[in-house]
C-alpha cells in the first residue's frame, strides 16, 4: 500500500514554481522527492535530498498533538523545533546555492 502511495506521488509531483519560471531552486525543492524516498524506506536518499523533512514532519505532528491535548510545555517545544527546523532549511539553502553556481 505504501509502495502504491508512493508511486502515485511520484507520478503526480507538482513542479516547483521557483524552478520552472526562474530556473532557480526554492528552499522547499526537493522535499517531494525526500518524503517519496522516505515512503520506499530510502532514509540517506530521503535525508540526503532533503535534510529539513523529518524535523518538518515532527514539527506538524508535534504542532497537531499540541492542539489537541494542549502540553505543558508545548510552546517551548514548538518554538526551539520550529527555529531548529528552520535552520536547516536555510544552511541546505545557503550550502546549494553556494554548491550549484561555483
Amino acid at each position: 500500500m505504501i509502495k502504491e502511495l508512493a508511486d502515485i506521488l511520484e507520478k503526480n509531483q507538482v513542479p516547483c514554481p521557483s524552478k520552472t519560471w526562474f530556473h532557480i531552486d526554492c528552499p522547499g525543492c526537493g522535499m517531494q522527492r525526500a518524503f517519496i524516498e522516505l515512503l520506499r524506506g530510502n532514509f540517506y536518499e530521503s535525508i540526503t535530498t532533503y535534510p529539513a523533512l523529518l524535523p518538518v514532519m515532527f514539527l506538524l505532528v508535534f504542532l497537531v498533538l499540541h492542539l489537541i491535548f494542549s502540553f505543558k510545555y508545548g510552546s517551548q517545544v514548538l518554538k526551539y523545533s520550529f527555529i531548529f527546523t528552520v535552520s536547516i532549511i536555510v544552511i541546505q539553502y545557503i550550502y546549494k546555492i553556494i554548491h550549484h553556481t561555483i
